[in-house]
């Protein structure tokens, strides 16, 4: 069986990206993300995280490009991170996020990610660092 898909933003804007706090599964209720979900069938990446950043966030994002490397999250799931630029308005915890926080390239070791979205952080830091780069 094929792997499912699951898209995560590493949404930039003015130099810095939005990290979310999961207040959802028990299991990682508290740890930090790049906001996203699972690709429903037929829809593209880019499709399914501009679909998942206006739904969890309330915004509307363009996906620009997937940065190096998946991450397996459980069975049947992998994970992809994109990087994203924000279109319009102004990301709300709407869904299973408690908190949100733009992060800077020298904060983004200030919050508790998730294994899989801190093994992109070098990749996120080295785009804040040079923004024309998204």
């Amino acid at each position: 069986m094929e792997n499912r898909i699951v898209v995560g933003g590493a949404l930039i804007h003015q130099g810095r990206v939005l990290a979310a706090r999961r207040s959802a599964p028990p299991e990682v209720a508290g740890r930090w993300e790049f906001p996203g979900g699972k690709a429903e069938p037929g829809e593209s990446q880019q499709e399914a995280l501009e679909r998942e950043l206006l739904e969890e966030l309330g915004v509307r994002a363009r996906a620009v490009r997937r940065l190096a490397g998946e991450w397996p999250v459980r069975a049947g799931l992998v994970l992809r991170i994109w990087t994203a630029e924000l279109l319009d308005g102004e990301p709300r915890p709407l869904e299973d996020h408690s908190e949100l926080r733009w992060l800077g390239p020298d904060e983004l070791s200030a919050v508790d990610w998730l294994e899989h979205d801190r093994a992109v952080l070098p990749q996120v830091a080295a785009l804040l660092g040079a923004p024309d780069a998204l």
